[in-house]
C-alpha cells in the first residue's frame, strides 16, 4: 500500500495547485489574473511584483501538473512548500491559525501534505517510475 500512498496526495494537491495557478495566471475560475495578482503582491510590499506573480503562478500551475503526472515530485513539493510558507508569512500569519478568520490553517495542511510527498516521492504510478 505504501507504493500507492502518494497517488491521492499527488492528484489532490496537483488539481488544487493547478486550479489556483489558473486563477493567478489567466483569471480563470474567478481569479484576478496575473495583473490582479501582481497588484496584490505590490500591496504586500513585494518588489518586482509582476516578476513574482509569474513565478508563483507558474510554480502553482506547472507544479500542479507535474504532481499529477508524478514528475519530479520531491523537488516540486519543496517548491510548493516555499510558496505556502511565503503566503503564510506575508498574508495569513497576522490572522492566527483559524481558516475561518483568514488564518494559515489551510496552508499548514497543504505544507504537511507536501512534506509527505517530498518523503514519499511519486510512487509506482508516476511518470518518473515509468521512464
Amino acid at each position: 500500500m505504501k507504493d500507492w500512498a502518494s497517488v491521492p496526495l499527488r492528484l489532490g494537491l496537483g488539481i488544487m495547485f493547478m486550479y489556483h495557478g489558473l486563477q493567478k495566471a489567466f483569471g480563470l475560475f474567478g481569479g484576478s489574473g496575473i495583473n490582479g495578482f501582481a497588484n496584490m503582491l505590490k500591496g504586500l510590499g513585494f518588489t518586482q511584483p509582476v516578476f513574482w506573480a509569474y513565478v508563483v503562478a507558474c510554480t502553482e500551475l506547472i507544479g500542479g501538473l507535474l504532481l499529477i503526472l508524478g514528475i519530479l515530485t520531491r523537488a516540486v513539493s519543496i517548491l510548493l512548500i516555499v510558496v505556502m510558507v511565503v503566503a503564510i508569512a506575508k498574508v495569513h500569519l497576522p490572522n492566527g491559525f483559524s481558516f475561518m478568520k483568514g488564518g494559515y490553517e489551510y496552508n499548514f495542511i497543504i505544507i504537511c501534505a507536501c512534506i509527505a510527498l517530498s518523503m514519499l516521492g511519486g510512487g509506482r504510478l508516476s511518470v518518473n517510475k515509468k521512464m
